[in-house]
């Protein structure tokens, strides 16, 4: 069985997450530079089987593509022609960063910590991860 890898996209960093095998549980992997998240993506499915990415859809409130989109939709590209034996599925990651916060508050991290871009973005991708596992319960 393979773990699905979420994938919170962004122009300076990249936050990703996974599940455990039997897919009940989204972790918080790492925060990666952007410029080097392929290389991650190849040494870590060296290792590790992966089922399927699960890449944040970034959108405005009405629904219209962010400006980050552009980025997305290229690094997609990048990760079809890289991995094509991976299925890729998006996934809307509206407000991910706010409750980000929200759960950082929630679990009592002081202010300081909470600054911390990298870990915002990794738990961004762990609350994407989390969005598409409960759909597939529906």
């Amino acid at each position: 069985m393979g773990r699905l890898l979420a994938i919170d996209y962004g122009q300076k960093r990249v936050g990703v997450a996974v599940s455990d095998p039997l897919k009940i549980t989204a972790n918080g992997l790492d925060t990666i530079p952007t410029h080097l998240i392929m290389e991650f993506l190849k040494k870590y499915t060296s290792t590790e089987q992966v089922e399927r990415f699960i890449v944040g859809s970034p959108k405005q409130n009405d629904n219209s593509d962010s400006t980050n989109m552009a980025r997305v939709k290229t690094f997609v590209k990048q990760l079809e022609k890289t991995f094509p034996n991976i299925p890729i599925s998006m996934v809307d990651e509206r407000f991910t960063s706010v409750l980000a916060h929200r759960a950082m508050i929630d679990g009592g991290l002081h202010k300081k910590a909470r600054q911390n871009k990298a870990l915002v973005d990794k738990i961004a991708a762990t609350i994407i991860l989390q969005s598409y596992m409960e759909s597939l319960r529906f």
